[in-house]
């Protein structure tokens, strides 16, 4: 990847979505929000691709499934009304991305987030679908309540994942103020090292 500048961590997933998600490949959405992470995977994997997006609002999926209409984006995309933690129930694939935006809906209720039990749920459930080389991209936002909290348990059940397996990485900007959001990679290595 090369950067003219690192402006933040919304700058860095873009450009990593780009890098990694390609035509074809069955990538999720844990956590679709305003949608528009589930908008750029359907343009990326294409029409012989999947996306799967989640989110316990409706009103997210509503205004997600109105923006793929309006962008015409009549692929394979499920939107489902659940929580990202039963991930297991809706996927029965190997999937090749799958990305979480952890906190609440941007500008809609701001006590209804995730959480850090559903969360390490839904991560310990994702490594498993994963395929060799997939990639998992969580960004935390640690600015609200329980957020901070949230971020702790994903970076500990991160740094327990088997060095030999996975690869780990983590984006933190640390000379921002306000609680920039923390980024991290995942990916499940096809060449395992001993």
């Amino acid at each position: 990847m090369r950067y003219s500048e690192i402006i933040n961590t919304l700058k860095i997933v873009k450009d990593m979505i780009y890098k990694c998600v390609k035509d074809g490949q069955v990538v999720v959405d844990c956590t679709v929000g305003n949608g528009n992470d589930t908008i750029l995977l359907a343009r990326l994997v294409g029409k012989t691709g999947r996306v799967y997006g989640f989110d316990i609002q409706k009103k997210a999926l509503d205004i997600t499934k109105e923006s793929l209409a309006c962008e015409n984006l009549d692929n394979d995309v499920r939107l489902i009304h659940d929580g990202h933690e039963n991930i297991d129930l809706y996927i029965k694939e190997k999937v090749d991305f799958i990305i979480y935006n952890l906190g609440y809906l941007p500008k809609g209720n701001k006590n209804i987030k995730t959480n850090k039990d559903t969360t390490l749920k839904s991560l310990r459930k994702a490594i498993n679908i994963l395929n060799d080389n997939g990639i998992i991209l969580i960004t935390c936002y640690i600015g609200h309540e329980g957020g901070l909290e949230e971020k702790e348990e994903v970076e500990r059940f991160l740094k327990s994942l088997d060095q030999k397996q996975f690869n780990v990485v983590k984006y933190d900007f640390i000379n921002q103020i306000n609680y920039p959001p923390i980024l991290y990679g995942v990916e499940k290595s096809k060449t395992r090292r001993e």
